[in-house]
Protein backbone atom coordinates (compact mmCIF):
# COMPACT_ATOMS: atom_id res chain seq x y z
CA UNK A 1 0.00 0.00 0.00
CA UNK A 2 1.18 3.53 -0.72
CA UNK A 3 2.40 5.65 2.20
CA UNK A 4 1.72 9.39 2.00
CA UNK A 5 3.59 11.77 4.30
CA UNK A 6 1.31 14.69 5.19
CA UNK A 7 2.65 18.24 5.27
CA UNK A 8 2.31 18.13 9.05
CA UNK A 9 4.48 15.00 9.32
CA UNK A 10 7.07 16.41 6.90
CA UNK A 11 7.22 19.56 9.02
CA UNK A 12 7.86 17.39 12.08
CA UNK A 13 10.73 15.64 10.27
CA UNK A 14 12.27 18.99 9.36
CA UNK A 15 11.99 20.17 12.97
CA UNK A 16 13.54 16.94 14.26
CA UNK A 17 16.44 17.28 11.83
CA UNK A 18 17.02 20.95 12.66
CA UNK A 19 16.96 20.31 16.40
CA UNK A 20 19.43 17.40 16.24
CA UNK A 21 21.59 19.09 13.59
CA UNK A 22 22.42 21.91 16.00
CA UNK A 23 24.85 19.45 17.58
CA UNK A 24 25.28 16.90 14.78
CA UNK A 25 24.00 17.24 11.20
CA UNK A 26 25.10 13.65 10.56
CA UNK A 27 23.05 12.27 13.44
CA UNK A 28 20.12 14.48 12.38
CA UNK A 29 20.14 12.88 8.92
CA UNK A 30 20.45 9.40 10.42
CA UNK A 31 17.48 9.94 12.68
CA UNK A 32 15.28 11.20 9.84
CA UNK A 33 16.43 8.25 7.69
CA UNK A 34 15.51 5.79 10.45
CA UNK A 35 12.07 7.35 10.79
CA UNK A 36 11.33 7.44 7.06
CA UNK A 37 12.54 3.86 6.55
CA UNK A 38 9.83 2.72 8.94
CA UNK A 39 7.30 3.68 6.25
CA UNK A 40 8.36 0.48 4.45
CA UNK A 41 7.02 -1.53 7.37
CA UNK A 42 3.84 0.54 7.40
CA UNK A 43 3.34 -0.10 3.67
CA UNK A 44 3.86 -3.85 3.97
CA UNK A 45 2.08 -4.42 7.28
CA UNK A 46 -0.26 -1.52 8.09
CA UNK A 47 -1.69 -3.23 11.17
CA UNK A 48 1.75 -3.90 12.68
CA UNK A 49 1.59 -0.66 14.65
CA UNK A 50 -0.39 -0.46 17.85
CA UNK A 51 -3.54 1.61 18.23
CA UNK A 52 -2.75 5.12 19.41
CA UNK A 53 -3.65 5.23 23.13
CA UNK A 54 -5.12 8.74 22.88
CA UNK A 55 -7.68 7.51 20.33
CA UNK A 56 -9.75 4.36 20.39
CA UNK A 57 -9.74 3.88 16.63
CA UNK A 58 -8.55 0.87 14.65
CA UNK A 59 -7.39 3.02 11.74
CA UNK A 60 -5.09 5.36 13.71
CA UNK A 61 -1.89 3.55 14.68
CA UNK A 62 1.69 4.20 15.61
CA UNK A 63 5.14 2.70 15.29
CA UNK A 64 7.92 3.61 17.66
CA UNK A 65 11.33 4.61 16.37
CA UNK A 66 12.85 5.66 19.66
CA UNK A 67 12.47 8.24 20.89
CA UNK A 68 9.76 9.15 18.35
CA UNK A 69 6.22 8.01 17.63
CA UNK A 70 5.22 7.72 13.96
CA UNK A 71 1.46 8.16 13.91
CA UNK A 72 -0.47 7.12 10.83
CA UNK A 73 -3.99 6.55 9.57
CA UNK A 74 -4.97 3.58 7.44
CA UNK A 75 -7.28 4.55 4.58
CA UNK A 76 -8.76 2.33 1.85
CA UNK A 77 -6.22 3.32 -0.84
CA UNK A 78 -3.26 4.68 1.11
CA UNK A 79 -1.73 5.24 4.51
CA UNK A 80 -1.28 8.81 5.73
CA UNK A 81 1.55 9.54 8.15
CA UNK A 82 -0.09 12.18 10.34
CA UNK A 83 2.67 13.10 12.77
CA UNK A 84 6.09 12.27 14.13
CA UNK A 85 6.29 13.30 17.77
CA UNK A 86 8.56 12.66 20.71
CA UNK A 87 7.50 9.63 22.72
CA UNK A 88 6.96 11.75 25.83
CA UNK A 89 4.30 13.86 24.08
CA UNK A 90 0.62 13.11 23.62
CA UNK A 91 -0.88 13.14 20.13
CA UNK A 92 -3.40 15.96 19.86
CA UNK A 93 -4.55 15.12 16.34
Amino acid sequence: MRVHWTENAIGHLVNIYEYIAINSPTYGRRMVDRITRRSEQIAEQPLSGRKVPEYDAEDIRELIEKPYRIIYQIKPNQIDVLAVIHGARLFAG
